[in-house]
């Protein structure tokens, strides 16, 4: 049963992924990889959040509701592989420097937006 908690949050996250990346490429442009970045960032944001939540504050939660949030949502939401081939393409044309702002910052605000996640929802509760 698990298989298909984790299968029906990647089908959410994926599809939200799309919508998103849609969204940014309309209202932002293609000259830089704004979805890929943007989906990273707020995935790792939630996944702070969620870590918080399910481990700390739901008993019983990480083991019920991981598969379908942390592993399904999130992980269809979030993408490493993609990030990868943005920066290969960015490469590949020439950018360099835009390559190495991309990857530097899709990290660096990822690891930042994940704190951040688990800061809030810690300060949430009062264990900051």
């Amino acid at each position: 049963m698990t298989i298909l908690y984790v299968a029906l949050g990647g089908a959410c996250g994926a599809s939200l992924r799309w919508l998103f990346g849609r969204w940014t490429l309309r209202v932002l442009g293609a000259d830089f990889p704004w979805g890929t970045l943007g989906v990273n960032v707020i995935g790792s944001f939630a996944m702070g959040l969620a870590a918080v939540v399910l481990m700390e504050r739901m008993d019983g939660g990480w083991a019920r509701l991981a598969p379908f949030v942390m592993t399904g949502v999130l992980g269809g939401f979030t993408t490493f592989s993609a990030f990868s081939l943005d920066a290969l393409y960015l490469i590949e044309r020439g950018r360099m420097l835009t390559a190495a702002v991309y990857v530097a910052g899709s990290v660096a605000l990822s690891v930042a937006a994940l704190f951040a996640g688990l800061a809030l929802a810690r300060a949430a509760w009062g264990q900051g």
